[in-house]
């Protein structure tokens, strides 16, 4: 007889705010729950272990089916502005918080939140589910993204049913378990400011301080630290967003995270045939959150964070000086980025024209993203007809020589070494993203019950920087049949 799974005893910090900051609420069972993807790494952080077989006890806990021992399940209220527009109130519309656990390194506790697991007071209509397609985006990028090094929120598992739901066409439902340590919302601060409850404002903006910033408290003003450390992660978050091709899509202030961590996988996408423009969510038709608009976005949604701290902050002075660094350190950041992408260790005065004049190449000629910075890597200083490789990805190939020349002068003046830089810029480039097309053939398998390319995928973007010579072809340019994709919001 097989033991039963080991269920976690939770807590629930977040429970002990007050009432109006939350609702307490049972998930909506899911019918015949199946297990879709599993995620070792994120368990781990907080010291479970993969069902040694389809253990109901498990299913159900992660599906919504049953309470864990000390679990207060609870969805939270907040508001924001969405593509730029005063929303008003929002909330947990489908996500149902669990509670908190240990983290495994003693750093601290994660919250594990339930998303897709029914109906909460802020569904404003919505059946409060989400569909297998979105559940495995979300899993698969979330943990892409914490191998790439980027903050994020993480995701367990999936947990998927025959329950139908009706978005554009009919889909079946699943439900996602994602974790971090909060997933307290720039929002949630708007929500109380703009409500004018500073009771309230203080409580939310306290316990953030007490919880995840302690180090703040013996500063002259903590709130005005608060703002400054959440614009100084935000900022670093853009560059690394930027860096790697990453495109958010949906960059409303309730999908900005108090913590620095990307929050919320919606209709994101990574950088393939290279345009500043590109709009990953094509029910943006403004082009509000486009690749090129990030940085600014993000600086624009700290200025919002800020409007709703001023009443702890005390002035406007104090709140622009807090804001004031956002800039600097994008830039700061994103360079160091660029840099080491580019396999440079130095910084020289004419380095901004050389990466000016190679993204200007890169727009012109809609170069992979990815594939061409991977590449990059295998170039030789001295041995320019073993560039074809590179040559290849782009089509005005004169325009591509005559940088290269200049690169290649660039690396002379600081002595580069060719396999050292290889090997370093092979670290900092990955081989491996979420590419849309590669996350469908995984959703496709999956909707006819094999989840041998959801756990395949999630093998690959584990390691995205390593060669896994067996996986080449999930490097390569994407097929024709890629360029008709399409996310929006729906899910």
């Amino acid at each position: 007889m097989t033991q039963p799974y080991p269920l976690p005893v939770f807590e629930n910090r977040f429970a002990a705010l007050p009432p109006a900051f939350h609702t307490r609420l049972q998930p909506t069972p899911l019918p015949a729950p199946y297990l879709v993807g599993f995620s070792e790494a994120a368990a781990a952080t907080v010291g479970l272990s993969r069902p040694a077989h389809e253990d109901d006890s498990f299913l159900d806990v992660f599906a919504g089916n049953r309470i864990a021992p000390g679990s207060l399940p609870l969805s939270a209220v907040y508001s924001g502005h969405q593509f730029g527009v005063w929303a008003g109130q929002l909330g947990d519309g489908r996500a149902i918080t669990l509670g908190d656990l240990p983290a495994a390194d003693g750093q601290g506790r994660i919250e594990l939140q339930l998303k897709g697991a029914g109906q909460t007071p802020y569904s404003r209509m919505g059946d409060g589910r989400a569909v297998l397609r979105s559940s495995i985006r979300e899993f698969l990028c979330s943990e892409a993204m914490a191998a790439l090094g980027i903050p994020t929120t993480r995701a367990l598992t999936v947990i998927g049913s025959d329950q139908r739901v009706l978005r554009e066409t009919p889909e079946t439902a699943a439900v996602v378990t994602r974790m971090a340590p909060s997933f307290i919302r720039f929002g949630s601060f708007e929500h109380w400011y703009y409500n004018q409850r500073f009771d309230d404002l203080k409580i939310l903006a306290d316990t953030v301080l007490e919880q995840f910033y302690p180090q703040l408290l013996t500063e002259a003003n903590p709130y005005q630290a608060l703002l400054r450390e959440v614009t100084r992660r935000t900022a670093t978050l853009m560059a690394q967003w930027q860096a790697v091709g990453f495109m958010h899509g949906v960059m409303n202030t309730d999908n900005m995270s108090i913590l620095g961590l990307t929050l919320d996988y919606g209709p994101f996408g990574f950088m393939e045939a290279f345009d500043a423009r590109h709009i990953c969510n094509h029910t943006d038709s403004q082009g509000r959150y486009s690749y090129q608009m990030q940085p600014r976005i993000g600086q624009w949604n700290c200025f919002a964070l800020g409007q709703a701290m001023l009443p702890l902050i005390g002035s406007v002075e104090q709140t622009e000086a807090a804001l004031a660094e956002y800039e600097a350190i994008f830039q700061a950041r994103h360079d160091a980025l660029l840099h080491a992408k580019l396999g440079l260790n130095t910084r020289q005065p004419d380095d901004d024209q050389l990466i000016q004049a190679l993204f200007a190449i890169l727009q012109a000629n809609h170069v992979d993203f990815t594939l061409f910075f991977r590449r990059l890597g295998d170039l030789r200083i001295g041995n320019p007809e073993q560039d074809e490789p590179l040559r290849d990805l782009i089509l005005d190939r004169p325009a591509f020589d005559a940088w290269a020349a200049q690169y290649r002068q660039r690396l002379r003046a600081e002595d580069s070494d060719d396999e050292a830089r290889r090997l370093a810029m092979q670290a900092v480039n990955p081989k491996y993203v979420l590419r849309n097309y590669l996350a469908q053939v995984a959703i496709d398998k999956a909707q006819q019950k094999d989840f041998s390319e959801v756990a395949r995928l999630q093998q690959i973007l584990r390691h995205p920087f390593d060669e896994q010579p067996e996986f080449d072809r999930y490097a390569d340019l994407p097929p024709d049949w890629a360029s008709h994709l399409e996310v929006s919001c729906s899910s």
